[in-house]
């Protein structure tokens, strides 16, 4: 019903930045919640940054004032710009977009911070 593709992950030295995107597909109109999870090798997979449809956002304390997600009118593409990259954010990111009450999910992007 909804599909998702993200793009922008890769290998970028500490203090760098990246700019991750999902594009959306397929029956997006009642998309109300888009966000970017991570998971590190022996971690659990955990809740990055969402937005919502009314335009509000929540971000994790160890991305506040780093990380800023956006999403277009549309609501067909989310993004996640990075800054001030740290080792400790290697995982790789994953799309989640909420239709209705189902989630969906895409199949990542890796992000490796290092030197």
């Amino acid at each position: 019903q909804v599909q998702l593709v993200e793009s922008g992950g890769g290998l970028v030295q500490p203090g760098g930045s990246l700019s991750l995107s999902c594009a959306a597909s397929g029956i997006i109109f009642s998309i109300s919640r888009m966000g970017w999870y991570r998971q590190a090798p022996g971690k659990e997979r955990e809740l990055v940054a969402d937005i919502f449809s009314d335009g509000s956002t929540n971000y994790a304390d160890y991305v506040k004032g780093r990380f800023t997600i956006s999403r277009d009118n549309a609501k067909s593409t989310v993004y996640l710009q990075m800054n001030m990259l740290k080792p400790e954010d290697t995982a790789r990111y994953y799309c989640n977009a909420l239709y209705i009450t189902t989630p969906f999910w895409g199949q990542g992007t890796q992000v490796t911070v290092s030197s």
